[in-house]
């Protein structure tokens, strides 16, 4: 009867977790463009302090950067017009998801293509009691890679590896004998690396 309860309350706390993500999907509010000024407005609302924003260009290269400074909402101008024509995006990265905006310059011109915003829900690891849990909110059933090294004489050596797929909610469970670990997960052409010493 303990394990029934104990398997109710973690369902009910992965089910809030993902009501929470599934409610913060659309963080990324507004973006506006004035046809009178020559700044862009960014305003993105439930950000958090340590949230990071940047900006990118096509091949990936961070042209700035922010480490967002307080929770609430984040408002700021951009100067984009500046850019030389070519195509870039905005990328907030939180602790849950990544939002990608991109938009393209132009002539001084700047276009933002709303179709092809994106949100990139991470993984999530939660160590409890010698057992690592992972969860992911996949809703185009992307899969995600894991993979588990334990520490051996000073190097890691991998000890288990899987593919999960064709799943909207991943979640996984392992069990840990005492050591130090290091779990590799890639979802999303993202990889995230966590290191646990149980």
């Amino acid at each position: 009867m303990k394990n029934v309860i104990k398997t109710i309350k973690k369902s009910l706390i992965i089910a809030t977790m993902f009501a929470s993500i599934l409610g913060n999907a659309t963080d990324v509010s507004l973006i506006t463009i004035k046809e009178d000024v020559k700044k862009t407005a960014l305003t993105i609302n439930n950000v958090k302090k340590g949230n990071l924003l940047s900006i990118k260009d096509s091949n990936g290269i961070i042209l700035y950067k922010e480490l967002i400074k307080t929770t609430g909402t984040y408002k700021k101008g951009f100067d984009l017009a500046v850019l030389p024509d070519g195509s870039y995006s905005f990328v907030i990265n939180k602790d849950l998801e990544i939002n990608t905006i991109p938009f393209s310059v132009n002539s001084s011109k700047v276009l933002f293509n709303k179709e092809k915003e994106t949100t990139i829900h991470k993984p999530y690891l939660k160590q409890e009691n010698g057992i690592i849990y992972i969860t992911k909110f996949a809703p185009n059933l992307k899969p995600l890679n894991i993979t588990i090294y334990k520490k051996f004489n000073g190097d890691f050596e991998l000890l288990h590896s899987e593919k999960v797929k064709d799943i909207q909610v991943i979640q996984k469970a392992y069990k840990l004998e005492k050591g130090n670990y290091k779990i590799v997960l890639n979802s999303d052409n993202n990889e995230y690396t966590e290191f646990i010493n149980n």
